[in-house]
């Protein structure tokens, strides 16, 4: 009996491996939560922003990227808005003329996050307590510096004082929960008196203060190689902007003026339809250490569709 029940067991055992060596193996998505960033759509917005949130939302988009000036904004960016207007073509930035419990409601209407908040520097130097207040009601983690204004990158003295006061930025923002991050444009990616300007900022900044948002096509254009910089810096880009290039192309000249970055908004394109290898430089990014994949491509002429293909490539991307 005990060599039956032995051969039985046996048996039974070997039927049980045999099935769950035939269970196909699932993949898990590469990011469980795919952001957009509302640059993409301001025009949208402008018209319609529940619309807009609500259309995103049913893409698939869990998440969104906020940009300011808001209502808490220096006196001194919305001066700076104001007069780009012409170039840019559109007003509306910010909540689109909502106060922060009434974007909150919103978002929980349309079942959307938002981890991330781009503002300026002079409100991130001097507002800094309105600006976290809003980011924590609405559950943001990061605040991001998305451009560096021209004055603090003329020369490699001043890239060492920014550092220096992205880690005051830094520490303040830490101070009242929130996280400080800093998104590069095409500038800072060529090197001065034999010294590359990014390099300043990721040496001398505190990784503990200082995180970093990569864009993927400012990067490209300026001459930098995106895997390069994120191996070399492990944990410290925590957000990305995904946007795919037509053709390689670089900036006329350092990438430093806006006349440079609206000259490429044509080459943008979408997620996965360019010459960018995308799935390669995310399977790498969250390799080291990337929790925010921001579909981004600015001003787009059709969201509706653009966006949707965008989205629908990199929540495709698998671990």
């Amino acid at each position: 009996m005990k060599r039956r029940a032995f051969l039985e067991n046996t048996a039974k055992a070997s039927l049980a491996g045999l099935f769950l060596s035939k269970t196909p193996y699932i993949p898990s998505p590469l990011f469980d939560n795919i952001c957009v960033n509302l640059f993409s759509l301001p025009k949208t917005l402008e018209k319609d922003f529940v619309g807009g949130l609500q259309m995103l939302s049913t893409m698939g988009y869990k998440e969104i990227e906020m940009y300011g000036p808001y209502s808490f904004s220096t006196a001194k960016q919305k001066a700076y808005w104001k007069a780009i207007e012409p170039l840019v073509g559109f007003s509306g930035s910010g909540f689109f003329g909502r106060s922060i419990a009434e974007t909150k409601s919103i978002l929980k209407q349309t079942h959307l996050k938002v981890p991330s908040m781009h503002t300026d520097l002079d409100t991130l130097s001097t507002n800094m307590g309105p600006l976290a207040e809003a980011a924590n009601e609405l559950g943001a983690t990061y605040v991001v510096l998305p451009s560096m204004p021209e004055e603090n990158r003329k020369t490699i003295d001043d890239y060492k004082r920014t550092a220096e006061l992205f880690n005051k930025i830094g520490a303040d923002a830490k101070s009242k929960d929130i996280r400080f991050a800093y998104h590069n444009h095409g500038y800072g990616l060529s090197k001065m008196d034999g010294i590359l300007p990014l390099d300043i900022i990721l040496q001398q900044t505190d990784p503990s203060l200082v995180w970093l948002e990569m864009d993927l096509f400012w990067t490209t254009a300026g001459g930098a190689d995106p895997i390069a910089l994120l191996k070399a810096n492990k944990g410290r880009y925590k957000l990305m902007h995904v946007k795919d290039m037509k053709k390689k192309v670089r900036f006329s000249g350092d990438g430093g003026s806006p006349n440079q970055w609206t000259a490429l908004w044509g080459e943008m394109t979408t997620a996965g339809d360019g010459v960018l290898d995308l799935k390669n430089i995310l399977a790498v990014a969250k390799e080291n250490g990337l929790d925010h994949c921001v579909v981004e491509q600015d001003i787009v002429a059709h969201p509706e569709i653009a966006l949707k293909r965008s989205f629908d490539f990199c929540a495709a991307l698998k671990k």
